[in-house]
């Protein structure tokens, strides 16, 4: 058995949550809004798909990251057009897309499988890079990896920390009492879900750019996108706990490959997919944990009350209710 060094760890956590933490601020913009998307597997692979022969083609790196989210957006205007202007079920309409996004990922995609293509790499930032332990961890990473960690705190302070942001949230709880209030309410769930899908298809790029370089079948990306919305969930919607569930999900992808390196005889298909089992089985646990805290110190401390308020969340009063002003 190796040793881990801790700073590796730590770093490749922050390198490997990347294209998650995306996805699932995406997804929590959406559904802060109350949309729920449920093509998000899908909008990753497809977005992964073709960013990488964008990238492969064109030799940029650029306009493959522009063509991923270019279609997590497209992906997302289809779900928010047939759901909030149309009124057809949400989880439906995201179901059955991403389902047609897989396998027409992987039908597009098969000329550019196993293909070698461009790649970001790590961008070290001089002089913060040099700062003992979190140098490593934080300032020699990818541009996805930037971007994830700059998107984290971005996100909460324009959901909880402006006007916009509590009008749009206010939709999300209450359609009905915003419209009364002057809100375009169908117009702006449109484009917050649009901005979601958005992140979802970078998270994608990030994919076979940067995390999982290439395209092929099975792509490393698939079936993320469930547990992003899993995530979300047990993360109560809040842009923080969801990404703190993105790096958790990582940790236990690389110490599944660790797991692999110390226990050969294990057929390396288990620990491939435990992470998966494994982090569901940790997001309920979590949740119930959360639910029993939160009564057993209802009569505690204030303290105590507002950290369990803290930790809790809700969903959104509207999420996944149509609306229709007339």
């Amino acid at each position: 058995m190796t040793e881990l060094d801790l700073t590796v760890l730590l770093a490749s956590i922050v390198a490997g949550a990347a294209p998650i933490v995306l996805a699932v601020l995406g997804e929590t913009i959406s559904e802060k809004g109350g949309v729920i998307n449920l093509s998000l597997d899908g909008s990753i692979l497809l977005s992964a798909m073709v960013a990488f022969a964008i990238a492969y083609q064109s030799g940029s790196l650029f306009l493959g990251f522009a063509g991923g989210a270019l279609v997590g957006a497209m992906m997302s205007a289809i779900v928010g057009f047939f759901s909030v202007f149309l009124g057809l079920s949400q989880v439906a309409v995201g179901f059955v897309l991403t389902l047609t996004a897989r396998d027409l990922a992987y039908f597009l995609g098969n000329p550019y499988s196993r293909l070698y293509g461009p790649q970001t790499g790590l961008w070290p930032i001089p002089w913060l890079q040099d700062i003992p332990v979190l140098g490593p961890i934080f300032f020699d990473q990818s541009l996805p990896a930037y971007l994830s960690l700059v998107l984290i705190p971005l996100v909460w302070w324009y959901l909880y920390r402006t006007p916009m942001g509590l009008r749009f949230r206010a939709i999300g709880e209450n359609p009905e009492a915003a419209y009364a209030r002057g809100a375009n309410t169908r117009a702006i769930q449109f484009w917050y879900t649009v901005l979601g899908g958005l992140l979802v298809g970078l998270a994608g790029a990030a994919f076979s750019l940067c995390t999982k370089t290439g395209w092929g079948r099975p792509q490393g990306a698939e079936g993320t996108g469930w547990i992003a919305l899993a995530i979300v969930i047990f993360g109560g919607w809040h842009p923080v706990k969801t990404a703190l569930g993105a790096y958790l999900f990582a940790f236990l992808q690389i110490m599944g490959i660790h797991f692999q390196g110390w226990w050969p005889s294990v057929p390396a298909q288990v620990f491939q997919v435990a992470p998966f089992p494994l982090m569901i089985f940790t997001l309920i646990v979590m949740y119930l944990a959360q639910k029993n805290s939160a009564k057993a110190l209802n009569r505690g401390s204030p303290w105590l009350r507002s950290v369990m308020r803290l930790l809790s969340g809700s969903a959104p009063a509207g999420l996944g209710r149509s609306f229709r002003p007339d």
